[in-house]
């Protein structure tokens, strides 16, 4: 199992079109997951080259190398200059996750791995939660490779330890 940043930069460098688009989301804005999905839709030829990234990074083992089966999950960058001042974590899953808040809100990039999963009643696609929201993201139907941006990297968790 590779875990290289090699690796991961390849993925950084792949999300840079995609991370110039981001910074324009508000996330504040009532709808701005289904602008993003009309705007951005998975299969275009935007997303391809970063969904075959993130399935060769699952197959591989380097993108979510932490965790367990069911949640498994890794960085792909801290906020930087490259990652346009989001971290990226992935996030390969198929049930519920740790509880957590998001002070700046939260861009998720949901791709399908099997079955028919929803991330939080969402279909595969663009998924963006407000500033202040709450939640204990959950997969069900299937199993799903998820890219979260955060804006500043900000996040707190709740019930960890």
């Amino acid at each position: 199992m590779s875990k290289s940043p090699a690796d991961r930069a390849v993925l950084l460098n792949a999300l840079a079109p995609l991370l110039e688009r981001l910074i324009d989301v508000d996330t504040a804005a009532p709808g701005a997951g289904d602008a993003l999905n009309q705007a951005i839709p998975l299969g275009g030829a935007l997303l391809r080259p970063i969904e075959e990234l993130v399935r060769q990074g699952v197959d591989e083992g380097w993108l979510a190398p932490r965790g367990e089966p069911g949640v498994k999950f890794g960085r792909v960058s801290k906020p930087s200059d490259d990652s346009r001042g989001f971290s990226i974590d992935a996030v390969q899953m198929d049930r519920p996750g740790p509880e957590h808040t998001h002070p700046n809100g939260e861009i998720d990039l949901c791709f399908t791995l099997s079955g028919e999963p929803s991330f939080d009643g969402h279909p595969p696609g663009w998924v963006v939660l407000p500033p202040g929201s709450r939640h204990v993201p959950t997969v069900s139907g299937g199993e799903m490779a998820i890219l979260y941006f955060l804006p500043g990297g900000a996040i707190e968790f709740h019930g960890l330890g």
